[in-house]
């Protein structure tokens, strides 16, 4: 005869990591992606396969949560869906684990070293800091202090702030042009920042000497996250930024015997809301919703930098005023573009332009 203790089930039910219990929306949220992205993902490359329940749901276990989560970090980092597609969940694993050893060793110093607090000029930079931050934490990325829309907005805030007191001033400028410096300065001085960096999308040869002259640390903003952290990581292991010029490249608009007079009308979306759509994208087996959103947000640059450039300066006000018509024509027809994209891909259309200015 067999005595079973108090207590002991000889056939209690063990978890089943394949036992399907979770819709799309809850592997979507658990995953960090949108649920447009998972359900590409399996249509193409078959990367998590669900069963279909009689009610016509797609239902996946605990171990398609896992792939999921494991695919969308690894392609957050680089690696193309359409190779990872094909791995093993154990081989995912090896490459995530690899990944965070080779981070970890290439990043000693970060991680004893607290986080810059930064002033940030600029929603659409905010949002690519924010997006480095939650993709990959940095231990040299700025804590984002307060983010504004305009050096004047960052003054003025600071008369108000119970602690006036940052490490660094960081702005993003659609255009950099001369005397640029002193609304840098004031609102650096403002608050007591010993530090400032600039990123910018067009400018002038003599805007960028004379930020660099003052002490700034300027660069062409590029186009990619990874590059941007690693700039930020070397502002952190100095005392002081380097004044580092990066010499943007010739952005010449073909010359065109006439150009339709059509209204030009203002920009649809906002800077901090195309770089978002950028990000969010960005994980998409089809891309070119994110190489829209950056070649608007060029676009869109280079048409502010035209109209500054004819205020500027009475003898280049008709050439100047034909590259702004040019630039806005072509903003609009990108604007189109990429809400047809975002139609035929489902995703959201990115927020109107909208001024706004918080603090964090």
């Amino acid at each position: 005869m067999i005595s079973t203790k108090i207590g002991f089930q000889p056939h209690a039910p063990q978890p089943n990591m394949m036992q399907p219990t979770f819709r799309i929306g809850a592997v979507a949220r658990i995953a960090g992606m949108p649920v447009a992205t998972l359900r590409i993902w399996e249509q193409r490359y078959q990367a998590v396969r669900p069963i279909t329940a009689a009610s016509g749901h797609r239902l996946y276990s605990s171990a398609d949560v896992e792939r999921a989560t494991l695919l969308r970090r690894l392609t957050a980092q680089g690696h193309a869906i359409s190779l990872l597609a094909a791995l093993e969940t154990g081989q995912l694993r090896e490459m995530m684990h690899a990944s965070e050893v080779a981070i970890t060793a290439n990043r000693p110093r970060a991680q004893k070293q607290s986080p810059m607090r930064a002033v940030v000029v600029g929603q659409a930079l905010a949002r690519r800091l924010q997006r480095l931050i939650d993709r990959q934490p940095l231990g040299a990325a700025p804590q984002m202090v307060a983010v504004f829309d305009s050096l004047v907005e960052a003054a003025e805030a600071a008369k108000h702030s119970a602690n006036p007191a940052v490490d660094l001033l960081l702005w993003q400028a659609a255009s950099l042009q001369p005397n640029a410096r002193h609304e840098l300065r004031v609102a650096q001085d403002a608050w007591r920042a010993p530090a400032a960096a600039v990123v910018y999308r067009f400018s002038s040869a003599a805007g960028r000497a004379e930020l660099a002259r003052a002490g700034a640390a300027v660069l062409y903003e590029p186009a990619d996250d990874d590059s941007l952290g690693q700039w930020l990581a070397t502002l952190h292991r100095s005392e002081t930024p380097t004044d580092e010029i990066v010499t943007a490249p010739d952005l010449t608009i073909p010359s065109a015997k006439t150009l339709t007079q059509q209204t030009i009308l203002p920009p649809r979306f906002g800077d901090a809301a195309l770089t978002q759509f950028a990000g969010l994208s960005s994980a998409m087996a089809c891309e070119c919703p994110s190489h829209l959103a950056e070649l608007l947000l060029q676009v869109s640059y280079f048409e502010t930098y035209s109209g500054e450039c004819a205020n500027r300066s009475a003898a280049d006000e008709q050439l100047h005023a034909y590259l702004r018509q040019v630039a806005g024509t072509a903003r609009m027809l990108f604007e189109k573009a990429l809400e047809q994209v975002a139609i035929a891909e489902g995703l959201p259309l990115p927020l109107p332009r909208v001024p706004t200015a918080s603090l964090l």
